[in-house]
């Protein structure tokens, strides 16, 4: 009977709270003695940019990475959220792929990063507006627990954040994808793809080799037709890798049939690859006319702003950085 109202109230406000009208006192106090929080606040950086990056340490011991983005307006931010402890896709230019796959994390521990978010939004004068699975892990192979989360975090009973302010991204599990197109989950999905083709996206990605480019695309033509609102494709520019005005048009190839939308990356550097590359961010020139290509073949396209590059804010980067200190 008093289940919804509790839960709606410890979302809103992120915490345990007292006197919640219509529920005893006594159940109010027993739900306190029984609740705990799975994690806590280890390092809390903040950038130049207003980026605010938490390294949250679980119960076990082990660290996770959850990011704050200030919106376009004083009044918004948007959230990252991890899915898991490390990962376990190998991503060449990606810090978290250097820590490996530890576990993943639990449908309460990914809640409480939205919670730890949401109380950093409030302090700033901001209200946590959208989130995205795309912090540490690959969300899809933790699927029952991401879904669980989404549930608890978009449900007007229960977070309030809105199914449509929540979106998935993935490096392209396509059995993955299928599952969430038959959830019916009125959220969004994202593709990292990266690459305009398989050889190069395969020595980027080693999940490359699994699925090639057009089963991933298929698959996601699949989820958005089901949802009716277009798929992005992220592509995180690398310099001298994938940002030839060749691999433009090849892209503007594969995507040009589709309805979707392509948000251009650029790179936060962190340190030599896993394959002893040093990757380098595209310079801005070479960045516009990459953009220039796909626009003028009728994509559309965006740049996404580099966020917090003085505080790690790349993916794993605070985490790696926080256990070689320790």
């Amino acid at each position: 009977m008093h289940a919804a109202r509790l839960l709606r109230a410890f979302y809103v406000r992120g915490e345990l709270i007292e006197n919640i009208s219509g529920v005893p006192e006594e159940l109010q106090m027993r739900v306190r003695d029984l609740a705990r929080f799975f994690s806590e606040i280890a390092v809390r950086k903040v950038a130049v940019d207003g980026t605010t990056k938490l390294l949250l340490r679980l119960g076990d011991g082990r660290t996770i990475e959850s990011v704050l983005m200030p919106d376009f307006r004083a009044d918004r931010a948007a959230g990252c959220l991890s899915s898991q402890v490390g990962c376990a896709m190998g991503c060449d230019f990606c810090a978290t792929t250097k820590t490996g796959f530890e576990r993943n994390l639990t449908a309460g521990e990914m809640v409480e990063q939205f919670l730890a978010l949401r109380r950093e939004a409030a302090t700033s004068g901001r209200r946590l507006q959208t989130i995205v699975f795309m912090g540490m892990g690959e969300p899809l192979l933790n699927f029952d627990a991401v879904v669980q989360a989404i549930e608890r975090i978009a449900d007007n009973r229960i977070g309030g954040l809105g199914w449509r302010q929540v979106t998935v991204s993935t490096v392209g599990i396509v059995p993955g994808i299928d599952a969430l197109t038959k959830r019916g989950l009125s959220i969004n999905l994202a593709v990292s793809l990266h690459a305009p083709d398989d050889e190069t996206r395969a020595r980027l990605l080693p999940m490359g080799r699994r699925f090639a480019i057009e089963e991933i695309l298929a698959a996601a033509d699949r989820f958005q037709a089901q949802r009716g609102r277009p798929v992005t494709i992220q592509y995180c520019l690398l310099k001298g890798v994938n940002d030839s005005p060749d691999h433009a048009r090849t892209l503007a190839a594969v995507v040009r049939p589709r309805r979707m939308h392509v948000n251009l990356l650029r790179y936060n550097p962190t340190g030599i690859s896993l394959r002893g590359v040093a990757y380098e961010a595209t310079d801005d020139a070479t960045a516009e006319a990459f953009s220039s290509v796909l626009r003028s073949a009728k994509i559309v396209a965006h740049f996404r702003r580099s966020r917090g590059p003085d505080i790690d804010a790349a993916c794993g980067q605070l985490r790696r950085r926080s256990e070689a200190v320790s």
